[in-house]
C-alpha cells in the first residue's frame, strides 16, 4: 500500500515540476475561488488539486468544471477523442487489517488515490451545470476589506508590528515583524506577504506545532524549503479566498524554478504534503475546521 501511494505522490510531483519547466510556478498564479476549481457538481477543489488544476487550466487555456471520464459518459456526452486529462489525488480513510491474521486491527488510515478529470470545454454533448452560470454572475470581493477580515479573524494571532526592513516571522517571539504598508508597492502585495508569514505562524507549537524548535534552519536546506513551500502555499490560499491576485510577485526567475524543481525531485512527497499543511494553515487562520484533514 505504501509502495502504491509513493507511485502517487511521484506522479503528482511531476505534474508540478513540469509546470515549474515550463515557466509557471502554480501557487504564484492569478486565481480566485472560480469555476475553474471545482467539480461539475459545483464541489469546490482544495490542497494540492487546486494548484494543479488552477496552474494548467491557465497554461493550456481551459476554463470552466471538471468531471471524470465516466461522469461526462454517465451525463449522456463524452470527452472529445486525443484531450488530455490531469491528474488530481483524493484521500480515502480505510480499516486497517493485521499483515498476519488480516483481521481489523480498529484503527482507520489515510490511503492516497488519484484520478483523471476532464475540463467541461473538453467535453461535447453535456450541459452547463446551473451553478456555473449563477457563478458567473457573483459579484467580485472587495480584496482589501476581504484580507483584512481574514486577518481580524485569526483567533489568537501573533503579534504584528510595523515598520522593519524586511517581513520576517519570529518564533520565539511568536510575532510578525512587516515593513510599513507604504513600502509596499501595492495592497496586494502587502496582504500576500502578510499571508504568507501568517502561514509561518501557524506552525507555532500553540497552533500546529509544525517546528520542533526556534532554532535556525539553514537556507537552502530540506527543512527550509518545505517550510517555505507551506508558506507559498497557504498564502495562496488565503488569496484566493480574499479574491486578490498573487500573481505578479515572484519573477519566474531561472534559479527559482530550478532550485524548486531540484528540491521536489530531491523529495517528491513534498509537494503534496506542503499543499495539504498549506491548506490546513490556511482554515486554521480563517478559523474552518474539516473533519478527516
Amino acid at each position: 500500500m505504501a509502495g502504491k501511494s509513493n507511485a502517487v505522490y511521484e506522479l503528482i510531483t511531476n505534474q508540478i515540476v513540469e509546470l515549474l519547466e515550463k515557466g509557471t510556478v502554480p501557487w504564484r498564479q492569478s486565481w480566485t475561488n472560480g469555476p475553474s476549481m471545482r467539480s461539475y457538481q459545483g464541489r469546490a477543489y482544495r490542497g494540492i488539486n487546486l494548484f494543479i488544476l488552477s496552474a494548467v487550466a491557465a497554461y493550456r487555456g481551459l476554463r470552466g468544471c471538471w468531471l471524470t471520464y465516466e461522469q461526462a459518459r454517465k451525463l449522456g456526452g463524452h470527452v472529445r477523442k486525443g484531450e488530455r486529462g490531469v491528474q488530481v489525488v483524493l484521500w480515502r480513510w480505510i480499516d486497517e487489517k493485521d499483515e498476519k491474521t488480516g483481521e481489523p486491527t480498529g484503527k482507520r488510515i489515510p490511503f492516497l488515490r488519484y484520478y483523471t478529470v476532464f475540463s467541461l470545454c473538453q467535453t461535447e454533448g453535456i450541459e452547463d451545470p446551473a451553478w456555473l452560470a449563477e457563478a458567473g454572475q457573483e459579484q467580485a470581493l472587495e480584496p482589501i476589506e476581504a484580507a483584512e477580515a481574514i486577518w481580524a479573524g485569526y483567533e489568537q494571532p501573533p503579534k504584528l508590528t510595523h515598520g522593519g526592513g524586511m517581513p520576517v516571522y519570529l518564533p520565539e517571539k511568536d510575532q510578525i515583524a512587516m515593513p510599513r504598508r507604504e513600502q509596499f508597492e501595492t495592497a496586494e502585495a502587502y496582504y500576500l506577504t502578510l499571508f504568507h508569514e501568517a502561514v509561518h505562524s501557524s506552525g507555532h507549537e500553540s497552533r500546529l506545532d509544525r517546528f520542533r524548535s526556534c532554532e535556525h534552519i539553514p537556507f537552502g536546506s530540506a527543512s527550509y524549503s518545505r517550510e517555505e513551500l507551506v508558506a507559498e502555499m497557504g498564502a495562496a490560499f488565503l488569496a484566493s479566498e480574499a479574491g486578490i491576485s498573487s500573481a505578479g510577485q515572484l519573477e519566474a526567475s531561472a534559479a527559482y524554478l530550478q532550485s524548486w524543481i531540484q528540491a521536489l525531485r530531491g523529495e517528491p512527497r513534498m509537494v503534496v504534503i506542503a499543499a495539504a499543511q498549506g491548506q490546513k494553515a490556511a482554515d486554521l487562520i480563517i478559523g474552518r475546521k474539516f473533519e478527516d484533514e
